[in-house]
């Protein structure tokens, strides 16, 4: 799984969208403003992840987004995948790459592993277990 700016941008909105809806519209200007995301991005990450069902809109006045389901219910890794379609993988089989060592390649399990392991953790975090955790300090790391 690759994941990218999209990707990124994509959980950060949904986890602002559901701290900040409590079951009411939001501005996707307030979501664009508090995440620092070019708005125009935003409205177009969010047509997908409204055709996927993962949010709904509502014009008029008082009108915005909501979240399609409970934030329980909806998880990092489909967000990621909505928000990415369909992306290159982490081992060559995934990725499309072709390769003429591919069934001989020592390492190839390993990828398939590691993209395996990266699926299920994304998966197994929901949208609600983001937007509940305060962040964290963050730790310097040493090389």
């Amino acid at each position: 799984m690759k994941i990218t700016t999209r990707g990124r941008y994509a959980v950060m909105a949904l986890v602002s969208l559901a701290e900040v809806s409590r079951g009411n519209p939001v501005p996707i200007q307030l979501i664009a403003r508090q995440e620092s995301i070019p708005e125009s991005y935003l409205q177009q990450l969010f047509l997908r992840l409204r055709k996927r069902n993962l949010v709904k809109s509502v014009r008029g006045p008082g009108g915005g987004f909501i979240l399609a389901r409970h934030p329980s219910e909806i998880t990092v890794g489909e967000i990621i995948r909505t928000a990415e379609g369909k992306q290159a993988g982490i081992g060559c089989r995934q990725s499309g790459r072709q390769c003429n060592m591919i069934n001989k390649c020592r390492t190839q399990g390993m990828w398939d592993a590691l993209e395996g392991r990266i699926e299920e953790f994304l998966d197994s975090m929901s949208l609600e277990d983001l937007f509940e955790k305060r962040p964290e300090p963050a730790r310097e790391v040493r090389a």
